[in-house]
């Protein structure tokens, strides 16, 4: 039985807010629901509706998607640097995405920008 159903609520749509008046829950005329969870920055963490489909949601510290995963085996993983733009992006496909900086340069790319040539080259640790 559905919350509406539960209360003879007969007026649809149906919400609940929460305190900060973010909608938590909502039914319409057909028995279909769905329910959000928010975390602490008031982003939704948790979604869940009347299908059994859900989708949860992790959050970066400022407040970017980091992870998401849902009930059909889809997820994603995401990364930002420091101006928060998205540089590295994965799927459960595999990488979509990779503009993270390099740590790995050639020796060619070395004497390039500082033109020397290699054999002037002294690497120290």
């Amino acid at each position: 039985m559905t919350i509406a159903q539960q209360l003879n609520i007969t007026d649809f749509p149906f919400t609940i807010n929460n305190a900060a008046d973010k909608e938590i829950y909502y039914e319409d005329s057909t028995g279909y629901w769905f329910k959000k969870e928010y975390n602490g920055n008031g982003n939704v963490a948790r979604w869940e509706d009347s299908t059994g489909y859900w989708a949860k949601w992790e959050y970066n510290a400022n407040g970017n998607v980091a992870r998401r995963e849902d009930s059909t085996g889809y997820w994603l993983k995401c990364e930002y640097d420091a101006d928060v733009n998205l540089v590295y992006m994965e799927t459960q496909d595999g990488i979509k995405l990779d503009n993270r900086p390099k740590t790995e340069i050639t020796l060619d790319e070395i004497t390039n920008k500082f033109g020397i040539p290699v054999s002037q080259l002294k690497i120290k640790k």
